[in-house]
């Protein structure tokens, strides 16, 4: 019962996207291998709206059903190296991050919940947004939040809230952040002193207490999935290569590995195209040869 209620609740967003064309374009499309694996995986994370999206789209285009089936979910989210949850979890922080794709962004809330995210997961890395894309992008997803966990109820489904983060002390916020900050990289607090302390303190000191001590030290979202949140979004905004570099280098100081941001750049081309994909690769590549020359260098 609760399967079909999800099936419900999302076949009513997809129609929410795609409903209301009504030019057919007569074009007969030959369903492949991948086509039929892309089916699957959308059904295993979306539930029946991959239907109703396919079957809207046919009236004004079918071969952009087919592509999305069997290039985005046939070919792309079929692809190991890299969990479901961290899929949906990558997702939703880069449509947060782009801001302009909010049915998109309904749906992919839905599948963060449906691959094993908790509400406040998803909350979580809405609010971690705020730091990269700003609040007007983190308060239009959590309203889009909102509105999710609200037709879903509707429907009978009830989430998982998981945990509930830790309150902080106020005063310790600066203290709190450098800490925070000296788990992703142990010399970036001295790096960003001697950058700009002479030249805007306050923005060091805003970085440090809100985006460090505000955000990064709340204990209900696990780091992997942090920087997982935080390589999506850089990657597809596309205009902050330098932050990309670290939180890639961060990734891999916390225990991710090279393949599963490989993973996240390949399934940035569905969301953001091939050259943001390709930017962030580079970035990637860029940052293992350095990790390499320092390893050398050291023995």
């Amino acid at each position: 019962m609760k399967v079909k209620a999800i099936h419900i609740a999302i076949i009513v967003l997809f129609g929410q996207i795609c409903c209301g064309q009504t030019t057919d374009t007569g074009a007969k499309v030959e369903h492949s291998e991948r086509y039929k694996r892309g089916w699957e995986k959308l059904k295993e994370i979306d539930g029946e709206a991959g239907e109703k999206v396919i079957n809207c789209l046919k009236d004004i285009s079918t071969y952009l059903g087919k592509f999305i089936i069997e290039y985005a979910f046939g070919d792309v989210y079929t692809r190991g190296g890299l969990d479901l949850k961290s899929k949906e979890i990558a997702v939703v922080s880069a449509l947060t991050a782009m801001g302009t794709a909010q049915p998109q962004l309904k749906v992919h809330i839905n599948g963060a919940l449906n691959t094993g995210s908790t509400v406040n997961e998803i909350k979580e890395v809405i609010l971690q947004m705020s730091s990269y894309s700003g609040f007007p992008s983190a308060i239009n997803s959590m309203n889009a939040l909102k509105e999710v966990l609200k037709e879903r109820n509707e429907h009978g489904i009830k989430d998982k809230v998981g945990k509930v983060a830790n309150n902080k002390k106020q005063n310790e916020r600066l203290e709190l952040g450098k800490r925070e900050l000296s788990k992703l990289d142990s010399l970036q607090v001295k790096k960003l002193e001697e950058k700009y302390n002479d030249f805007s303190p306050d923005l060091v000191k805003f970085i440090l207490e809100y985006g460090y001590g505000d955000i990064f030290s709340r204990d209900n979202l696990e780091p992997k999935y942090r920087q997982i949140a935080t390589i999506s979004a850089l990657t597809v905004l596309g205009n902050a290569q330098p932050q990309l570099k670290f939180h890639v280098n961060a990734g891999l100081n916390i225990g991710l590995s090279e393949t599963e941001i490989k993973e996240i750049m390949i399934l940035m081309t569905v969301y953001a195209g091939f050259p943001s994909a390709i930017n962030g690769i580079n970035v990637l590549k860029e940052v293992l040869n350095e990790r390499l020359n320092q390893q050398e260098t050291n023995r």
